[in-house]
């Protein structure tokens, strides 16, 4: 669902830039709701039901053991991927520590999406602009199919296109483990990731 918001003077073909969003949240104008910036747009999610929160829930506790010390998850926090884009994503593991960064991260060496209604989305439009920010490492939860799915390789797509794709999308069932390209020793099952 996308959200209006006030007139900008002037003709404006690429909509609110990552700085303008801040600022209208800063103003309260997204106070309790679930607002997001993608291509200059801003996308409010409706409320996030018990299977997406355990999903979420779960996901972050597993990461965080699985990182352990000298990565910082972040939780539906702010992830700046271009000047136009903000998706905050649900999970977001980055180098270091929360005081290591004086701005919100630009990049991210896991990206995790928890997906009960917007799997179309994850798996077309953000999968595009995490590649597209070279994110090595973006997974997303389908909570109804109880799937992982899981996107690495970004790479360029033919010339003239002007967009990046991710070549590898690998899809694990319930009975399935993957591991982090950034922790390779470690193992995350699917099943400890659903509700």
């Amino acid at each position: 669902m996308t959200t209006a918001l006030p007139p900008r003077p002037g003709p404006d073909p690429t909509g609110l830039t990552v700085e303008q969003f801040h600022h209208l949240g800063e103003l309260g104008l997204f106070e309790g709701r679930r607002a997001s910036l993608i291509n200059g747009v801003v996308i409010e999610e409706g409320p996030m039901n018990p299977p997406h929160a355990i999903a979420g829930t779960k996901t972050e506790d597993l990461i965080r053991d699985v990182f352990g010390r000298g990565w910082h998850v972040r939780v539906q926090k702010p992830l700046v991927v271009g000047q136009t884009t903000d998706p905050e994503p649900d999970v977001a593991v980055v180098r270091g520590r929360p005081g290591d960064y004086a701005a919100h991260p630009t990049t991210a060496d896991l990206v995790i999406e928890i997906s009960d209604t917007s799997l179309a989305h994850d798996t077309t439009t953000k999968a595009e602009l995490y590649a597209a920010a070279g994110i090595a490492d973006y997974w997303v939860l389908d909570v109804v199919g109880r799937q992982l799915h899981v996107f690495r390789d970004p790479v360029p797509l033919p010339q003239g296109l002007g967009a990046t794709a991710y070549r590898t999308h690998l899809t694990f069932g319930t009975a399935d483990s993957v591991s982090p390209l950034a922790v390779p020793a470690a193992a995350v099952s699917v099943s400890d990731l659903l509700p």
